[in-house]
């Protein structure tokens, strides 16, 4: 078809399917993380403190990043566009039917388990193996390359995750707590889910075809 849109319908996983496929992925990154962490000696468990203000500065640390989700959602930058048609054709309808907290336990689940890998272990590892004087900077690119590189949906899609992974390895670095990243990722994921599948689905009219809340 001329618009790109594919011809045929697509058999939309339940949501409890798509709550098991992010415990699959996700987690698996998670439990990746822990093993490389635990093979490489990098004390990921002493990187990661759960106290109020280290929840606050990540939910802080998400606002930067939902500017860029309305960058995303408004720009006309050709490439963009394209990237909202595909999230519109692809993504809204396979989330749709999401509740909030089934949207909420997949956003966590992203946060932790990308977080440990990219930040936690990639990050960490490049910059130990060139060393204490700027191992941490090569670390940061070289870990938001891989990352946007992992994210490769389209070149623009890449080029954002690839900005946002360096964001988020700048905050582990100005915090130093890789706590604060985890929840600004997963907070941002969650902004993002909902939008996609309570506000951009009613706008498309795919609400009356899942269900409404």
């Amino acid at each position: 078809m001329s618009d790109g849109r594919s011809s045929g319908p697509r058999e939309i996983p339940s949501p409890q399917a798509l709550v098991g496929a992010a415990v699959v992925f996700e987690g698996g990154m998670g439990l990746l993380a822990a093993v490389l962490a635990w093979w490489a000696e990098i004390p990921l468990g002493s990187q990661i403190v759960w106290s109020p203000a280290a929840l606050a500065w990540g939910m802080a640390g998400a606002v930067p990043l939902v500017g860029v989700l309305a960058v995303f959602l408004w720009a006309h930058w050709r490439p963009l566009a394209r990237l909202r048609q595909l999230t519109d054709e692809y993504l809204v309808p396979l989330f749709r039917d999401c509740r909030l907290l089934e949207l909420a336990v997949i956003a966590l689940l992203a946060g932790v388990g990308e977080e440990l890998l990219f930040r936690g272990v990639v990050l960490q590892s490049i910059a130990g193996a060139v060393g204490p004087a700027r191992g941490v900077w090569v670390g940061l690119a070289a870990s938001s390359i891989i990352f946007g590189a992992a994210h490769l949906i389209t070149p623009a899609y890449g080029l954002l995750a690839g900005l946002i992974g360096f964001y988020l390895g700048g905050l582990w670095l100005a915090t130093g707590t890789l706590t604060v990243p985890i929840v600004a990722h997963a907070m941002y994921d969650f902004v993002a889910l909902v939008y996609l599948a309570k506000i951009r689905a009613r706008r498309l009219g795919l609400v009356e075809q899942g269900r409404s809340h």
